[in-house]
């Protein structure tokens, strides 16, 4: 047993951290500690980083997840409808063994939702399986979001700071390096893993100075790794988004005074705007401030300056299908706003050669149709920035790419297949966690959940030994390089392809393609 840790006579598990005794509870054959506060933020520190967490009198009973961050409406991610929305929202969740003999790996999680919505708390990231099966320990962590988050205030006056979602990510790490020892974890073997702005947000902090050292692997699913913007479109955000508040000039503090629901609700204002404006950016998204974020991340990484860590990377065979059910506006899904997102794409790149777009479209033959538009949008978003990254952190640490192309036969006859986000159940091995979940209205159940012990011993082995390999008899997962490019195709038969969007690719080239 870890000397900071107790059992006491109802099984309930006791560890001491920074700033005080948190009581933990059995969950399946693990404990789970919910609503362990990692900083402090609330109403004081908006717009600003956290401080440390105060300590605290007696033991803190971790019973419960802690209140998420407020986040928009305009959105929406199943979610619990009893959580609490509140800016003191900083907590994260363990879930780990019970603590003693050698250190065990840790697997941070860092939730998507664009940067705007999510939270630790969701079911579908309940850790316990994960954690059981792989004998190691796991957190979820919540972060600020949208307006408190990803919004970069600091043209608008003094003491304003950018990339504050970040900037709280990096102080759970520092949290799990300091303390996650107690809970029986290693913290000189952590893995970062995260989802969509989740994935985004690591391949950006892999390339920021301050979070060198705080993991030491990284998966990173369906990155939309160029979803990071420069200074001046990030004061013109700012700016708007004081106009819609009713603030003027000179009078941003009273910013920090309007209550966070009215903030939201500017937020889902300028999500909207921005969207139909300019199809396939982010209102609310990592800003390149040149102090936390030098370079823009996907920049860096060709030019040498990633972390020298393990990566796996990889995206979905049919990302944006969903955004298309959904009715969703933060991916343009027809031949017309995939249009207009290049129009503003070559307005952001003077050099960029109008022969250049044509040659990406005439690489999608149905680019009329909505099935080549969705096609065009998934690779702008999330193929080729996983590409690009995976050519050039290739070149000096190791690299493991993936397509995962598995969906059960509810979802093809959707015309859903592996679009974004169907992967997490499959890594956490939570299904069935949606209010109305069609997943396996038409059977496939048990090719799914063979899938799932694949990508999870896969991705448990990298967490352990930086390698991803299954010891399960299943394919061989060769490293990524810029001369193979040998790529894992997840399906019910996984697949070691060379390259397999080659032609793709070569339309797109090696130059990135975003929004500055």
């Amino acid at each position: 047993m870890d000397e900071d840790a107790t059992v006491s006579s109802s099984d309930a598990v006791t560890v001491r951290v920074t700033g005080g005794d948190l009581r933990g509870h059995p969950a399946g054959g693990v404990y789970v500690w919910k609503g362990v506060p990692y900083a402090s933020a609330g109403k004081a520190r908006r717009f600003r980083s956290a401080l440390p967490v105060p300590a605290w009198e007696g033991e803190r009973d971790c019973v419960d997840f802690g209140p998420i961050a407020p986040q928009a409406k305009a959105m929406q991610v199943p979610m619990d409808p009893a959580m609490v929305q509140d800016e003191d929202c900083l907590s994260l969740n363990v879930w780990a063994p019970r603590p003693g003999g050698e250190p065990r790996p840790v697997m941070v999680w860092i939730h998507g939702g664009a940067y705007c919505v999510g939270a630790s708390s969701q079911s579908v990231y309940d850790g316990t399986h994960l954690a059981e099966v792989g004998d190691l320990v796991v957190v979820t962590v919540n972060y600020r979001l949208g307006v408190f988050g990803f919004i970069d205030l600091s043209t608008l006056g003094e003491g304003f700071e950018s990339n504050v979602g970040l900037r709280d990510q990096i102080a759970a790490l520092e949290w799990v390096r300091d303390n996650i020892a107690a809970f029986g974890g290693d913290p000189g073997n952590v893995t970062v893993f995260g989802e969509s702005s989740g994935a985004a947000s690591i391949t950006t902090l892999m390339t920021v100075p301050r979070a060198e050292g705080l993991f030491h692997r990284a998966i990173a699913q369906s990155s939309p790794a160029t979803s990071v913007y420069g200074a001046e479109r990030a004061a013109a955000v700012a700016s708007r988004f004081a106009e819609l508040a009713g603030v003027g000039n000179g009078d941003a503090e009273r910013l920090r005074e309007m209550p966070f629901e009215e903030l939201t609700a500017v937020g889902d204002r300028l999500l909207s705007e921005i969207v139909e404006t300019v199809p396939g950016t982010l209102a609310m998204a990592p800003v390149v401030d040149r102090d936390l974020v030098p370079k823009y991340p996907v920049a860096a990484f060709q030019k040498g300056l990633s972390h020298r860590i393990p990566l796996i990377i990889g995206t979905n065979k049919d990302e944006a299908s969903i955004f298309r059910l959904t009715k969703s506006p933060i991916m343009p899904v027809t031949a017309g706003t995939v249009n207009q997102m290049f129009t503003a794409i070559a307005s952001d790149h003077p050099n960029l050669s109008p022969t250049k777009v044509a040659d990406i479209i005439a690489a999608y033959p149905d680019f009329e149709k909505s099935t080549g538009a969705m096609a065009v949008s998934r690779d702008a978003a999330f193929r080729m920035p996983c590409l690009w990254i995976a050519d050039a952190h290739s070149q000096h640490s190791p690299t493991w790419v993936y397509r995962f192309d598995h969906a059960t036969p509810m979802l093809r006859a959707a015309r859903v297949g592996a679009s974004h986000a169907t992967e997490l159940p499959y890594v956490f091995g939570n299904f069935g966690t949606l209010n109305v979940d069609p997943t396996f209205w038409l059977g496939g159940r048990k090719a799914a959940v063979e899938v799932a012990g694949r990508v999870q011993r896969r991705w448990l082995a990298f967490a352990w030994h930086g390698v991803p390999a299954a010891l399960d008899a299943s394919k061989h997962w060769a490293p990524y390089t810029a001369e193979t490019r040998s790529t894992l195709l997840i399906d019910k038969t996984d697949a070691m392809v060379p390259d397999p969007d080659r032609e793709l690719r070569s339309a797109w080239g090696d130059e990135v393609m975003g929004f500055s």
